[in-house]
């Protein structure tokens, strides 16, 4: 289907086997598209208010837009203080745990009491051709940074390092059941592992304490995928470029997502990783936002012709579609994957 500036819906037919393909670093049978996430007024015009819950609005969303899937989030989370703020946050606010006393006394979720139920039952009434994918409520080290702050985080790492560890672990674990729980639900066909690690010039502390804390954690959420029969992306903003060999060879996630042209534009990106994992979006934020509809239709046809013949790439966004992205530019965009 084709969606232009008016909004008109031309429906095509969702295949989740191209977006496996992609995965898979082949080629799909046409174009693919991939998105993290939009935002509550594009679900309601792209699923023209026939949602009679938020999981079906996303899922007619998706659908109508052309994408073969619908992404699904976990029924739990872990708690965190109320926050007021208005257009920032810093990383150290709203600080629950501290030492080890707050830890054992912080209010943990049990992800086996979590009702997976809804989860399991929307799969079974997906549009023909559609399947879940599943992300996580954040991730490893987002949560831990939120629980305790990052300059805590700093401090613990040299001071207590076990008891950092030991947040590692208690986040860790839980989300790694989440995964085990959600990869054996029928209709999901892949996982998302959400996790942003660093900023535009370098990760959120070294490669090293990264691997001893928390790729730990990852790795066996990857297994668990992979044991189920399901590919896992990777969602993690910042410059990775330190631990790019970490996440191909020793977490082997399958495709990697979230892209910045300040870092490096993703037709650099496929060209540095083409063929080793797969390469989900990238068309960069700002100049999603900034450019002029062709120039963002353009942009993103000229990276489908890129990956054409190789494979192993699905046109979206560097991150994800909030509210203040034009609409007209993200119809650009999908267009060039949609378009007959």
């Amino acid at each position: 289907m084709i969606l232009i500036i008016t909004m008109e819906i031309v429906m095509r037919k969702a295949d989740f086997e191209n977006l496996q393909a992609v995965l898979a670093k082949e080629k799909p049978s046409r174009p693919t598209l991939f998105e993290f996430f939009m935002n509550k007024p594009l679900y309601a015009i792209l699923s023209e208010n026939k949602g009679k819950n938020d999981d079906e609005e996303r899922s007619l969303a998706f659908k109508n837009a052309g994408y073969d899937y619908v992404m699904m989030f976990a029924p739990f989370y872990f708690p965190r203080k109320e926050i007021a703020h208005e257009k920032t946050i810093s990383l150290n606010d709203g600080v629950l745990i501290s030492d080890r006393k707050s830890l054992e006394a912080y209010a943990w979720p049990d992800v086996d009491k979590a009702d997976y139920g809804p989860l399991a039952a929307f799969g079974k009434k997906l549009p023909e051709g559609m399947k879940m994918i599943v992300c996580g409520p954040g991730g490893v080290l987002e949560n831990v940074i939120a629980l305790i702050g990052y300059d805590n985080m700093c401090f613990m790492l040299a001071d207590d390092p076990q008891l950092f560890s030991d947040m590692c672990a208690a986040v860790g674990s839980r989300l790694l059941r989440h995964y085990e729980i959600a990869s054996k639900i029928p209709g999901v066909g892949a996982l998302v592992s959400n996790d942003d690690w660093g900023f535009k010039t370098q990760l959120m502390m070294s490669p090293e304490d990264m691997r001893k804390y928390v790729f730990p954690w990852h790795r066996k959420i990857v297994e668990a995928g992979h044991k189920a029969g399901k590919p896992v992306i990777l969602h993690s903003c910042g410059n990775l470029s330190s631990v790019m060999e970490d996440i191909i060879e020793d977490m082997r996630y399958d495709a990697k997502h979230s892209y910045e042209d300040i870092i490096m534009p993703v037709e650099d990106a496929y060209e540095e990783l083409k063929g080793r994992i797969a390469v989900l979006g990238g068309i960069d934020l700002d100049f999603l936002c900034r450019s002029k509809p062709e120039a963002v239709r353009q942009r993103s046809a000229a990276m489908l012709s890129r990956a054409s013949g190789r494979g192993g790439y699905a046109l979206g966004s560097g991150n994800s579609i909030p509210e203040y992205v034009p609409r007209e530019n993200y119809l650009a965009m999908i267009s060039a994957a949609t378009a007959p």
